[in-house]
């Protein structure tokens, strides 16, 4: 999937909490430090990605702004929805989040809250998500939310994370569902303009995560987990990076013609296109010939990547302002 950034929950743990050897949880944490480790298990900074891909298309679908109770629901369940995926998510990696420094501080690795504790809360997260989609958006965006929910559980996480270097390309198709719920929400039915941008966060995905993945490659590699670039070359894994870039950056072009945008979408397309390519193309420069992170510098691209997502999306909800 995304990038998992360092919530409170993820902190160094109080010096008056005391682990135990059964991984329950910690007797002596704080309440607030509770309170923080189970919203840190809904991994709200992946949560805002997927909110910035949803709310956008709803304003494009809407060709204007949308009413604010809906998109209030859909936000809401939206969230509810990821964070229940995330929750579960963290339950079944907890083996391999002990191990990996990039997760290690996490509430389920610092005996902060227990497996059993976490799974009730992702489940509940889940209920609750589908209730508040189907009662006060529609059914078609509920059922969107929760399949793709499962397909985050159970296709990536325990079928192709651990068994794949193609895990994060199919496995993101869960990341991607945001487009089609915004718009569903909106419409009450599918369409080409959101399945364009479906594939358009579909194509972002593994540039965006490989980049990561070559920052903590030394992590995966120690949990088996067979991310591209633990198993290629850096410069292989630099290829990759520019062949989907260059994918990502045709497929947010053909937007303009399927859904018949305004001027500003396709300006913001190519300039944010164009930073996006010469970044990618960096990447695959430094990388020929040495494997040194200090000389690839893959966080430049990983920082990139959200920043052209972020900006890729302004420009699908303001356009039909602007007309």
């Amino acid at each position: 999937m995304t990038h998992v950034g360092h919530s409170r929950a993820e902190a160094a743990p109080d010096e008056g909490s005391t682990g135990v050897a059964d991984g329950s949880v910690q007797t002596r944490a704080g309440v607030r430090d509770v309170v923080a480790a189970y919203v840190g298990l809904m991994k709200p900074r992946v949560i805002e990605l997927l909110l910035l891909t949803t709310v956008p298309v709803m304003f494009f679908a809407a060709q204007g702004i949308p009413p604010l109770g809906l998109v209030l629901a859909t936000v809401v369940g939206g969230t509810l929805s990821a964070g229940s995926a995330n929750a579960l998510n963290c339950v079944y990696d907890r083996d391999i989040d002990e191990q990996m420094r990039r997760t290690r501080r996490r509430a389920l690795p610092r005996h902060i809250v227990s497996p059993a504790a976490a799974m009730v809360f992702g489940l509940a997260l889940g209920v609750a998500a589908t209730a508040i989609l189907a009662i006060w958006v529609n059914w078609l965006s509920a059922g969107l939310a929760l399949l793709a929910e499962a397909f985050y559980l159970f296709v990536y996480t325990m079928l192709l994370k651990r068994r794949t270097t193609q895990n994060i390309v199919w496995g993101g198709l869960a990341g991607c569902f945001p487009a089609l719920i915004g718009w569903t929400a909106v419409t009450g039915e599918l369409a080409w303009p959101p399945v364009v941008l479906f594939l358009v966060v579909f194509l972002w995905t593994p540039p965006h995560t490989w980049a990561l993945a070559l920052r903590y490659r030394e992590d995966y590699a120690g949990v088996d987990v067979p991310m591209l670039p633990v198993v290629a070359p850096a410069r292989e894994v630099g290829r990759q990076v520019v062949l989907y870039t260059w994918a990502t950056v045709a497929m947010s072009l053909l937007l303009v013609p399927v859904g018949d945008t305004g001027w500003l979408y396709p300006v913001v397309a190519v300039v944010v296109g164009v930073v996006m390519l010469v970044e990618a193309h960096g990447l695959w420069r430094r990388s020929r010939g040495t494997e040194e992170l200090s000389v690839i510098q893959p966080m430049r691209l990983f920082h990139v990547s959200n920043l052209y997502l972020a900006l890729l999306f302004v420009g699908v909800a303001v356009d039909p302002l602007v007309r």
